[in-house]
């Protein structure tokens, strides 16, 4: 693997720009949710060590792939963090790891409940400030993944276009995304505790919870408990002025007008203030009001479809950049590759990074900007690729006991590094 700058270590800007340095954790995971929980704790600058089977993790074969069938799907989860190889089918292997929680930074994050002896129980009898972080799929323990999740709490029979009788999935793990930042934001405020009190800390969360929590906080439970089921409408924005229209030369853009400013920055574009004005005295609408907006989408939509429809793109686009309305042509993600400056090649968010496997690309780094300077993205870690210094260096355990454990088939050296001596 070639590297800028080795996994694992503080990248440009550290300190203020990386606030997590010196903090440690244990990563047993797999798929998306506990690796992002991971990577996003790695960007801001803990030191992650992803625990794996000999072989490799499960997930790093999913697709996508690079031509050389690299996982562009573990690499993007997993940049910035070291890797062991254990096995952990082996009481020796999973105590390994025991052992780098207990005489590491005390924080496991891990998304299986197989092993009693790497449970929140029996490392807290080793170390009692241990933070244990743990997601599940169901909040009795029980299995479930982001699409049985997706298909279970009411969304993909909302999604689509109106009148369609089959449920639509999102294609974006929605709530595996959403509960690694909860396993990220749990775990910090665990070790926070744990700071104030010297008390260990276990923190669950459960996948379909995450679905759950969110389906109630942004109004779907309640507003279906009050007896106002939600149906599909096709790309109109929920109780508000928003939808999809296409331009005389074929463009399809999003446009929304939440504010009341923005609703007459759009009548102004488009000069449909009085036409407007006069079909809300018809309809005993105020088109002044979200509400009213909603109510009669379709007929206003008809209204700005036809002056769209009329114009080219450059034209459309030319007027509402002079406008505070919310807009923004479709793009597939082959044109972001391609030919966006501004998303892609012109952001600090993303630099070119090189992967065995992959080549150079331009991946990202961290959202989260602190004091102004951006996170630099570090390549993912190979299978195994710190086995050695991490059991050798950070743990401790002599040269001889290595070989042993090595020989013995518990843990797996990194070839090209060769045994140590």
């Amino acid at each position: 693997m070639t590297e800028s700058v080795p996994a694992g270590s503080p990248a440009p800007g550290d300190g203020a720009a990386r606030p997590l340095h010196g903090l440690r954790v244990v990563e047993l995971s797999s798929y998306v949710a506990t690796p992002l929980s991971g990577m996003t704790l790695a960007q801001l600058g803990a030191e992650v060590i992803r625990v794996e089977p000999l072989g490799g993790g499960a997930d790093r074969g999913r697709w996508p792939l690079s031509r050389a069938g690299v996982s562009l799907y573990w690499t993007g989860l997993n940049r910035g963090k070291r890797a062991v190889e254990v096995d952990l089918l082996r009481p020796e292997g999973r105590r390994l790891v025991a052992d780098l929680v207990v005489d590491g930074g005390g924080i496991l994050v891990s998304n299986t409940e197989r092993w009693s002896d790497l449970g929140f129980e029996a490392l807290r009898e080793r170390r009692p400030d241990v933070v244990h972080v743990q997601l599940t799929g169901l909040r009795d323990g029980g299995a479930a993944v982001d699409y049985t999740v997706q298909a279970g709490t009411g969304f993909p029979l909302i999604t689509g276009p109106d009148g369609l009788a089959s449920p639509v999935n999102h294609v974006l793990p929605a709530w595996d995304v959403a509960a690694g930042l909860y396993l990220a934001t749990g775990l910090l405020a665990a070790e926070r505790h744990r700071t104030a009190t010297g008390t260990g800390v276990q923190v669950r969360v459960a996948l379909e919870d995450v679905a759950l929590s969110l389906a109630g906080i942004l109004g779907y439970l309640g507003d279906a408990q009050l007896g106002g089921p939600r149906a599909r409408d096709d790309n109109y924005v929920y109780g508000t002025f928003g939808r999809d229209f296409v331009s005389s030369d074929g463009v399809r853009f999003m446009l929304v007008a939440l504010t009341a400013r923005q609703w007459s920055d759009l009548l102004e574009m488009t000069g449909l203030r009085r036409v407007v004005a006069e079909l809300g005295a018809a309809l005993g609408a105020d088109f002044d009001t979200e509400d009213d907006r909603y109510r009669h989408r379709t007929v206003l939509a008809s209204l700005l479809a036809e002056w769209c429809g009329r114009r080219s793109w450059d034209e459309i686009s030319t007027a509402l950049a002079r406008t505070r309305i919310l807009w923004s042509p479709y793009r597939s993600f082959t044109d972001l590759a391609a030919d966006d400056a501004r998303l892609l090649r012109g952001n600090p968010l993303f630099q070119p990074v090189e992967e065995e496997g992959v080549g150079s690309y331009l991946a990202p780094g961290s959202p989260i900007v602190v004091d102004g300077a951006p996170s630099t993205p570090l390549p993912a870690p190979e299978v195994g690729e710190h086995t050695l210094e991490v059991f050798g260096q950070d743990l401790g355990l002599p040269a001889g006991e290595l070989h042993r454990l090595a020989e013995h088939g518990v843990l797996r050296m990194p070839a090209r590094k060769g045994m140590p001596v």
